[in-house]
């Protein structure tokens, strides 16, 4: 009982304080916006539109990676022969697997 009464009154003395630290700065008014609006850069470009450039570009990157380190990968497979699996094939697909799953956030987000 003792420990309900004393959040109560913490909570009392402290809502003054809470209050005050949610009022607006003057100094730095608040825009409102609507949910539609699309925030603009300095130079007046989109927002989003600059970053789905950006993840498009990040994505091609990462995505030539992939296949380059994939066919890295295939040709070791091959040079190892038949019952033979180098450690650097398995650091490989490792790698590929991250790399996948890098583009797969991008093109989700």
């Amino acid at each position: 009982m003792d420990h309900t009464r004393r959040a109560t009154l913490l909570s009392l003395a402290a809502a003054p304080l809470i209050a005050n630290a949610q009022e607006e700065d003057p100094r730095f008014p608040r825009v409102p916006r609507t949910p539609d609006e699309d925030p603009r850069l300095p130079n007046g470009k989109s927002q989003k539109n600059a970053m789905a450039k950006q993840n498009h570009e990040e994505a091609l990157k990462d995505a030539e990676e992939l296949v380059t380190t994939a066919q890295q990968l295939q040709d070791e497979i091959k040079k190892a022969g038949s019952y033979v699996v180098p450690v650097e094939s398995l650091k490989k697909t490792e790698e590929i697997e991250k790399l996948a799953r890098r583009i797969r956030g991008r093109l989700k987000g």
